[in-house]
């Protein structure tokens, strides 16, 4: 007994500091909640310099003296269970990409990105990409000064970045992965529009009020499995989800006179949620207690939003109810009018609406400019050109503003380069994940039946608790038992919209 209490003393020791950054960490994520959704106009500048020292208390949480020595002690000394040594492992990898930076550079890229998500916002509102392209320029710099710091052996930049959000996927796997797409998804898109049959959605957008929109948002979160006695559900002008423990996690929506836009927002971040509180109650509040990868948390997020969502077995249950809600808008549309419309596939500018077979050439554009941003050195004045003729190119559409075109998306004021990708491989590692549980169990027969819980809870056992024990590639091979394979993904939309389209 004396032996397993000195191999785990370390631990015992380095585990007040862990608690104090992950207390500061979750404080930050609450400010940034709160600045997304319910915080004053006028409130950015100040909260950014409250962020501003938070986010100098981690740092020094994070690489002092005694937390350095004591996990040291525990790499050298072993014999910790398997979260203990999955928090050491993201501890000592945190400390290491941290204690690159200069502290004041630190500091002054968190105060810098806590004005800009605002500079961005308002920037997007007056369609004035201008306004925004000093701020970009600089959070570009910095996220290229860190890449740098952190590179190892002559990493490039932009792969340093990549390893944040999906380990193991490189822009040499990526360029692969998204070859496969191109090459396929392109001409079955262009098939699709020019061979499939008509499909009418205008039912789906007009006088949809906003509290009926929030009250079918709330049953329809609630119905996939989002538990409201731990969890929340506000408006931002982008839906996200926030995670500050097992016991707290809080999602977004938007409302536009779209219903299916607010809708699938909804179940979307719901399955993000679900895959927090999912998360063991051993784990949450630690370093491992968060989803394995961005490209896990997409999956399950895309997961429900599609192979879920857009599902018809899924609206079998439900459907009526929803009529009931909307009597005058969808009172005379049957459930299969309704599964046609809500999978139409029309190519359009914006992501966050894209159809689900058309999504991933979105994500193909972000990450074809991520690369010359990084990489190329684009000159940012350039992006909006850039972005419309990719439009062009990929979609055959292009945009008339940067609200648009490149303002679209909250993420580059965030800081988040190397994100964008993790949205296609979750949609990938989805239905690989998809194709493995219909072996297993009737999965269209369960939705039909509003037998939802058995699919979630076969995602908490097999994926959710597991936090970031492990990494997606051994997620992927211990669910499926094979390694990643984007031909399931393919396979997924072609028989998919070859049976909507009527396609020979």
């Amino acid at each position: 007994m004396s032996n397993a209490y000195e191999t785990s003393k370390p631990y015992e020791e380095l585990k007040p500091y862990m608690d104090k950054a992950m207390a500061i960490k979750t404080a930050m994520t609450l400010f940034e909640w709160d600045n997304e959704t319910l915080a004053p106009k006028e409130a950015g500048e100040l909260t950014s310099q409250v962020i501003g020292v938070l986010s100098g208390e981690y740092f020094e949480a994070v690489t002092c003296d005694g937390m350095r020595k004591l996990l040291k002690e525990c790499r050298e000394q072993g014999g910790l269970s398997e979260a203990e040594a999955a928090n050491v492992r993201e501890l000592t990898e945190e400390l290491e990409q941290t204690m690159c930076i200069p502290q004041e550079e630190y500091q002054e890229f968190a105060r810098l990105t806590a004005r800009a998500t605002s500079v961005w916002a308002k920037a997007k509102k007056d369609q004035d990409f201008e306004a925004f392209a000093p701020t970009l320029e600089k959070v570009i710099g910095f996220q290229k000064k860190f890449a740098g710091y952190r590179a190892k052996d002559g990493k490039k930049l932009y792969d340093v970045m990549l390893d944040d959000y999906e380990k193991g996927f490189s822009m040499e796997n990526l360029d692969e992965f998204f070859g496969v797409l191109k090459k396929e998804l392109v001409p079955f898109l262009k098939k699709v529009m020019e061979e499939g049959k008509k499909i009418e959605d205008g039912f789906l957008k007009g006088d949809y009020p906003e509290e009926k929109q929030e009250e079918l948002g709330r049953f329809l979160a609630g119905y996939v499995g989002f538990d409201f006695d731990r969890g929340v559900m506000a408006v931002s002008a982008h839906p996200f989800t926030t995670n500050l423990h097992n016991k707290d996690v809080r999602i977004t929506t938007h409302y536009t006179d779209c219903v299916d836009s607010s809708l699938f927002s909804v179940i979307h971040e719901a399955g993000h949620g679900i895959y927090e509180l999912g998360i063991r109650d051993d784990l949450t509040l630690t370093p491992a207690g968060q989803g394995a990868s961005m490209g896990m948390h997409e999956s399950q997020s895309r997961f429900f939003e599609n192979i879920i969502g857009r599902n018809r077995a899924f609206w079998v249950p439900i459907y009526k109810k929803v009529q009931e809600m909307f009597p005058s808008q969808l009172g005379q549309v049957d459930l299969d009018q309704f599964v046609e419309a809500i999978n139409k596939v029309t190519p359009g500018l914006i992501r966050t609406e894209a159809d689900e077979l058309s999504y991933s050439l979105h994500v193909l554009i972000r990450y074809e400019i991520e690369k010359m941003l990084i990489e190329e050195d684009l000159d940012v004045e350039k992006l909006p050109g850039i972005w419309a003729d990719k439009y062009e190119e990929y979609l055959g559409i292009r945009p008339e503003n940067p609200a648009e075109g490149v303002l679209q998306d909250i993420h580059w004021s965030q800081g988040s380069f190397g994100y964008f990708p993790s949205y296609a491989l979750g949609s990938a590692f989805g239905a690989q994940m998809y194709y493995h549980m219909k072996k297993t169990m009737d999965f269209e027969g369960l939705l039909a039946d509003g037998g939802i819980d058995a699919i979630r809870e076969y995602l908490k056992e097999n994926i959710h608790q597991y936090g970031k024990l492990k990494t997606s590639r051994q997620i992927l091979k211990d669910v499926t038992g094979e390694d990643f394979n984007p031909e399931y993904y393919v396979r997924y939309l072609k028989e998919k919209y070859t049976r909507i389209y009527d396609l020979k």
